[in-house]
């Protein structure tokens, strides 16, 4: 018992400190959670953490919280799930009371609107950061599909201004359909 109270401790600090200390939404956060369960924990591989986050992209509600669900509920089940919504819920709540409070004096802060300025570059950094990371773990499975579905989706978006709910839902069927296809030949080997 000792050793699951260490685990939830672990799993809503861990979630806690992401989530009050990263600024620019659930984009932002994808790669840092990965950062600290695969790379730094160990705790979970590469793959299922890609898998991790499709789900959490794809599943309704904000992506940070999508993704600490899964993460916990991957980790320690329900009460990891718990433990990591509670750590990332938390710190957004907390930071957005305090400052709504001051809201309407810091409004029109010339120092206030220069550092939110230098945190949109930061975020940018974070984005590509994250793009260039995902697209070599897509690249290195050698398999051909995911990177034309990432092609594919980058052309949608950006070239033919497709809405992203459209490309979701069309990314989510074909995903679909490839997985029922593996275990097809799965099940007929």
């Amino acid at each position: 018992m000792k050793t699951d109270f260490k685990l939830y401790m672990k799993l809503f600090t861990s979630t806690f400190y992401l989530s009050a200390f990263t600024f620019g939404g659930g984009y932002i956060i994808l790669p840092l959670l990965r950062k600290k369960f695969v790379e730094e924990y160990g705790w979970i591989n590469e793959n299922e953490m890609l898998d991790l986050m499709a789900i959490a992209q794809s599943s309704p509600g904000a992506i940070a919280v999508n993704a600490s669900i899964l993460i916990g509920y991957r980790l320690a089940g329900l009460m990891g799930a718990l433990m990591t919504i509670i750590g990332t819920v938390l710190p957004p709540l907390i930071i957005l009371s305090i400052i709504s409070s001051f809201y309407a004096s810091l409004r029109h802060n010339i120092l206030i609107n220069i550092v939110l300025k230098g945190m949109q570059a930061g975020i940018a950094a974070i984005i590509i950061d994250v793009t260039v990371n995902m697209s070599k773990d897509i690249f290195r499975q050698k398999s051909i599909f995911p990177a034309i579905i990432m092609i594919g989706s980058f052309i949608a978006a950006y070239v033919f201004k497709v809405n992203i709910i459209f490309i979701i839902l069309i990314c989510g069927i074909l995903g679909t359909l490839s997985s029922a296809a593996k275990i097809n030949r799965k099940a007929d080997k």
